[in-house]
């Protein structure tokens, strides 16, 4: 896992050729203004799916991992709390190969307050539980980049 702030990703380049075209396509295009739907940044190897959504409290919130894909999360407006645990103290429920999505149950261990401006990379070894209210369930706009790792 790394949170940063999106301005200081630059110094994480060099830990993988998708995690290194994420970040140049991050440092120079402004997430504002994005519209829903999914960027193409270079075919299913690097992309990223902005939507709107509603944050939710932890105990309706999706607990998930991947085998393949690293995440980068960014709240575009509003903000919400992302659940981390390491993948080797949950337990999978279920694992959906196409998609390379684990639904996995457990505690968190850590919790990260996702606001505009920051990144939050989850790698296959952080299991992770999105879109948690900070508070007040409240909407919001977030930016997944999906990166293969392989």
């Amino acid at each position: 896992m790394i949170y940063a702030e999106i301005k200081d990703l630059e110094r994480y380049r060099g830990l993988g050729a998708g995690l290194d075209r994420a970040i140049g396509y991050l440092l120079g295009n402004p997430l504002d203004g994005l519209e829903p739907g999914r960027y193409e940044i270079d075919g299913n190897r690097v992309y990223m799916n902005v939507f709107d959504y509603e944050t939710v409290p932890e105990e309706e919130g999706f607990f998930e991992a991947h085998r393949k894909y690293a995440d980068i999360h960014m709240a575009v407006t509003g903000e919400e709390i992302v659940g981390v645990s390491d993948l080797s103290r949950v337990s999978v429920k279920t694992f959906d190969e196409e998609r390379d999505l684990m639904e996995v149950e457990g505690a968190v261990e850590h919790y990260i307050r996702l606001l505009p401006g920051k990144a939050l990379i989850t790698l296959p070894e952080d299991a992770h539980m999105v879109k948690l209210a900070a508070g007040s369930p409240s909407a919001g706009k977030k930016a997944v980049i999906q990166v293969y790792i392989g």
